[in-house]
């Protein structure tokens, strides 16, 4: 799993993400904008993904691993 920065591209995965980083903040984590627009922990999530300043990892999908096992047994 590489780990990406930049907003992820399905709308379900940038939910997730922006989610698990507003859950941290409302457990008393600080932002990583340096003023944030909301006092609101979802809306500074959204920020600082959109910003590029969160870290996460999208797992494989499961036809892409079937995909590379099927090379693999090909050579």
């Amino acid at each position: 799993m590489a780990v990406l920065t930049q907003p992820p591209e399905n709308v379900f995965a940038y939910v997730i993400v922006a989610g698990k980083r507003a859950r941290q903040l409302m457990s008393g984590a600080s932002p990583l904008v340096a003023n944030p627009r909301s006092g609101k922990a979802t809306r500074i999530a959204m920020e600082e993904l959109n910003a590029g300043q969160l870290e996460y990892q999208m797992p494989e999908r499961p036809e892409d691993s079937a995909e590379r096992e099927a090379k693999r047994r090909k050579e």
